[in-house]
């Protein structure tokens, strides 16, 4: 692998990017309104088909996974209170059916590629989500991540039996909780060789090898044991999202991929930063284990002609209503309470004014951030970069992201599906395997997620130096010597 030099002046081997493709069981995705592009399929996520064929499209060139966000409940913060009205109409992440269903589809039909799936902590019992993903890795034999969040809208909240979310560090501080009792489920309530099948004995599983694990706590009472067998990595890859001082630590406590969104390295860089300090500060992790995934929407052409004329279509067919409703929903703000005109780089909310600074950064060109720009600049790749240019721009912009901010790879999102992954497949990639920043094939063939996630064979469980690694009772260990941790 070549060298480059960084920020520092420090030569360090050059990374093999990691890139997922970014998508949600709806139509449209981080691009509202351009499921009325003519070429969109979007459309067809009720169909098992279309999804069969996205994962056999991304496996022939060796992305590493598919990266499944969720959420519980509609946008309805834009001309609000509790309106749905915008999200609805232009069909802003609205309707999304329940991810986990498809993935067993998905990897029945390929061999490599893995699948995160969002999952949140704050409306589910920890017993319930352990078993419903020990089944789901056991059928992907190991290739599950589970996306841990917490939620964010206040309307799945209120169908969930809650008339609002709670806290925010309350919600983080059931996480911890929640995610501790999976970890005594999946790693401590089985011995690794457990299940037996001694058929001239009787014995499908020896019951001297399966325990309760009595966890008591705050939040939840779960005495086990956990209702599955080990699957093929025990704990799926934890991915995880949050960049407040909450769920920076959560991160660099638990995370072992981050995905991260901004318009510019800078705005990321810090974030990344922290995470890696405190990961190996606080909780003796190294810190280039985790794997931190940026937002990128590239739109390509073979000349640079060509993908301006592209992002330009886009962008005439974007939903401005439906952009603005996915803001509030992401920020809690709306918009509709400033006028068309209204420049909000001088509106009286720090959260709005750092927002757009954060843009004028990236897109200097913009004489005037107006509701109307926002919505516009949300329209194609949401909060994350657009990129638009040939495959040599893009990678250039690629390599400008590992450099200034340290990302590992990123979660490639959509303007339509699937003439953007297929763009990215037969334009970007073959100039990104050039430049030696994308892998030939997978490192572990027919592998789970950790070992291609790691690039390192026999390494299904966690690291060693990751706290689910504690939990785990292996094969040969008598229950009196390896004791459950209690947090």
């Amino acid at each position: 692998m070549t060298e480059n030099i960084n920020a520092t002046g420090d030569f360090r081997p050059r990374k093999s990017l990691i890139l997922n493709a970014f998508v949600e069981m709806c139509s449209g995705h981080q691009s509202p309104g351009l499921w009325r592009h003519p070429e969109d399929e979007s459309h067809r996520f009720n169909d098992i088909d279309h999804w069969i064929e996205l994962a056999k499209l991304l496996e022939s060139a060796k992305f590493h996974a598919i990266f499944i966000a969720d959420v519980l409940g509609g946008y309805d913060v834009y001309k609000g209170p509790r309106n749905l009205e915008p999200a609805i109409t232009s069909g802003a992440q609205w309707p999304v059916n329940e991810p986990l269903a498809y993935v067993p589809a998905m990897a029945s039909a390929t061999n490599n590629i893995s699948f995160g799936v969002t999952v949140t902590t704050t409306y589910e019992q920890p017993y319930h989500l352990a078993r419903r993903l020990s089944t789901i890795d056991h059928l992907t034999k190991g290739r599950l991540g589970w996306n841990v969040v917490t939620g964010y809208l206040d309307s799945a909240a209120r169908n969930l039996g809650e008339a609002e979310q709670p806290l925010h560090d309350q919600r983080y501080s059931l996480a911890e909780e929640y995610i501790k009792v999976t970890y005594k489920l999946w790693e401590s309530s089985w011995r690794q060789d457990a299940v037996v099948l001694d058929r001239e004995r009787g014995i499908y599983t020896d019951p001297a090898r399966v325990r309760e694990i009595n966890h008591a706590g705050k939040y939840y009472n779960v005495p086990g044991p956990h209702i599955c067998q080990p699957s093929p990595q025990r704990t799926p890859v934890i991915l995880q999202a949050g960049t407040s001082k909450a769920g920076k630590a959560f991160a660099a406590q638990h995370a072992e991929a981050i995905f991260v969104a901004g318009h510019s390295p800078s705005v990321v860089a810090k974030n990344i930063t922290e995470i890696r300090q405190l990961a190996k500060t606080e909780y003796g992790r190294d810190p280039q284990s985790i794997k931190f995934l940026s937002l990128l929407c590239p739109v390509l052409g073979r000349t640079e002609e060509e993908a301006v004329k592209k992002f330009e279509s886009y962008r005439s067919l974007g939903s401005i209503d439906g952009a603005l409703a996915l803001f509030g929903g992401w920020t809690g703000i709306d918009l509709s309470k400033y006028g068309d005109d209204e420049e909000l780089r001088h509106v009286e909310s720090n959260a709005i004014r750092s927002a757009v600074e954060g843009w004028s950064k990236a897109s200097p060109g913009v004489a005037k951030w107006t509701k109307q720009t926002v919505g516009q600049h949300i329209t194609v790749g949401g909060l994350g970069s657009t990129p638009v240019g040939t495959p040599a721009q893009v990678a250039d912009e690629m390599e400008r992201w590992v450099e200034e901010a340290d990302v590992d790879g990123f979660n490639l999102a959509y303007a339509v599906m699937p003439g953007s992954f297929k763009d990215i497949i037969e334009l970007l990639i073959p100039e990104l395997r050039r430049r030696g920043l994308f892998w030939d094939d997978y490192a572990v063939p027919k592998g789970t997620f950790r070992e291609n996630l790691y690039a390192k064979a026999g390494q299904s469980g966690p690291r060693e130096d990751h706290p689910a690694a504690k939990y785990r009772w292996k094969a040969g260990i008598d229950a009196a010597s390896h004791k459950i941790p209690e947090n």
